[in-house]
C-alpha cells in the first residue's frame, strides 16, 4: 500500500472535521436561538448505527433514542425531565435511554460520535 491509499478498515480519516450538511431544527423543538444540526451515518449494521452528529448553539428539546455518545468538541449541557443534568465537553461519554425527554443547552457548536443501540 502506498501513502495515498487508505486501509479498507478506515471509515473516516478525521471525524472531528468531517463536513456535515446542516439544516434548521424543527421550530417546535427550539426553545432558544436558531440552532442547526447535521449528521452523517458512518456504519449501519442491523439495529446498530454509528455516526457523527453536530448542533450549533441554542436550546432545543428532544425525545431520545437508546444511545451512547462521546463528545468530540464543543460545550453544552443536557438536562433531563427528572431534573438531572450533565455538562458536556470534549471527552464526555453519555448514555441516553429511549424515551428520555431532554433539553439540550448548547454554548458552543457540539459534535459527537453516537452509537444507536437496539431496543
Amino acid at each position: 500500500m502506498n501513502e495515498h491509499q487508505q486501509p479498507s478498515a478506515l471509515v473516516v480519516g478525521d471525524v472531528r472535521t468531517l463536513p456535515l450538511r446542516h439544516a434548521p431544527i424543527d421550530a417546535a423543538d427550539v426553545v432558544g436561538g436558531a440552532p442547526t444540526a447535521g449528521a452523517e451515518t458512518l456504519i449501519s449494521r442491523g439495529d446498530v448505527e454509528v455516526g457523527i452528529w453536530e448542533i450549533t448553539s441554542g436550546v432545543v428539546t428532544d425525545i431520545e433514542a437508546d444511545e451512547v455518545f462521546i463528545v468530540l468538541s464543543g460545550r453544552g449541557r443536557v438536562e433531563f425531565e427528572n431534573g438531572d443534568s450533565i455538562a458536556l465537553s470534549a471527552g464526555s461519554a453519555v448514555r441516553l435511554q429511549a424515551g428520555d425527554r431532554t433539553t439540550w443547552v448548547i454554548y458552543e457548536t457540539l459534535r459527537k460520535v453516537y452509537v444507536l443501540l437496539p431496543h
